[in-house]
C-alpha cells in the first residue's frame, strides 16, 4: 500500500462497461484508487508488473489466457499483490483453480457496492475473500482430490520440459504425433493451464516432474 494508505486497484475485465462500472465503483469509495484496466488475461499480467497495485481484481474468464492462469502468473511475478476473482461463475472447479492458483478471494459480479469495497480493504489487509454463498463450495471442490497425472501423461510433460517437440516425442516414444497432442491436452486440463510452457513450470511447483 502507499504511504498515504490509498489502495490501488487494477481492474481486469474483457467487457469494457464492466470494467467502468467496478471503476465508478471503487473510485467513490474512500481510500481506494483505480490504477489501471486490461482487457486480458495477458495485459493484467504486464500491467501488474508495471504499475505493482496492492490488488488485482480479475475477471475469470476471458478471451485468451483465463483468469485462474492470469493469478498464478501476477502472483509469480508480484507476490505483494492481491488477486481477488470478480466473476459471475460459481462452480466449485472454478473457484478452486482460482484460490490453489494463490487468489486473495472469490466474488460474484453480484455482490453489492458494500461487499466490493469491503472486499478490497479486507484483501488489502491479508484477509481471505470469499461471497458467503460460495464457502460450501470451497469444502467441497478441496474434499475432491485432483486427477493424477498417468505414467506416460508424465513421461511426455517430461520430454517437453526437455525442449523435444510433438514430433520428437512421438518418435521418442513410437506413438503418433496426434497420441502426443492427445496426451498434452488432458494434462493441459489436468494442471488448469492453456500451454506447454505453463504446463511445465506448474508440474514442476507440484512436484510432478523431477
Amino acid at each position: 500500500m502507499s504511504i498515504d494508505d490509498t489502495i490501488g486497484v487494477l481492474l481486469v475485465d474483457d467487457h469494457p462497461v464492466v470494467r467502468e462500472g467496478l471503476s465508478s465503483i471503487l473510485e467513490s469509495a474512500d481510500g481506494i484508487t483505480v490504477v489501471g484496466q486490461a482487457g486480458s488475461g495477458e495485459e493484467a499480467i504486464v500491467l501488474a508488473g508495471a504499475l505493482t497495485p496492492d490488488i488485482v481484481l480479475l475477471d475469470l474468464r476471458m478471451g485468451g489466457m483465463d483468469g485462474a492462469e492470469a493469478t498464478g502468473h501476477i502472483m509469480r511475478q508480484s507476490p505483494g499483490t492481491k488477486v481477488v476473482i470478480v466473476t459471475t461463475y460459481d462452480s466449485d472447479t472454478d473457484i478452486l483453480r482460482a484460490v490453489e492458483a494463490g487468489a486473495a478471494g472469490y466474488l460474484l459480479k453480484g455482490s453489492s457496492r458494500a461487499e466490493l469495497i469491503a472486499a478490497v480493504h479486507a484483501a488489502a489487509r491479508g484477509e481471505t475473500v470469499l461471497t458467503p454463498s460460495l464457502a460450501p463450495k470451497l469444502f467441497q471442490a478441496r474434499a475432491k482430490e485432483p486427477p493424477p497425472l498417468t505414467e506416460r501423461e508424465r513421461e511426455v510433460l517430461q520430454l517437453v520440459s526437455r525442449g523435444l517437440t510433438n514430433a520428437d516425442i512421438g518418435r521418442r516414444l513410437f506413438i503418433s504425433e496426434a497420441t502426443v497432442k492427445t496426451y498434452l491436452m488432458r494434462t493441459f486440463k489436468k494442471l488448469s493451464v492453456s500451454d506447454r510452457t505453463a504446463a511445465v513450470i506448474t508440474a514442476l511447483e507440484q512436484g510432478l516432474l523431477p
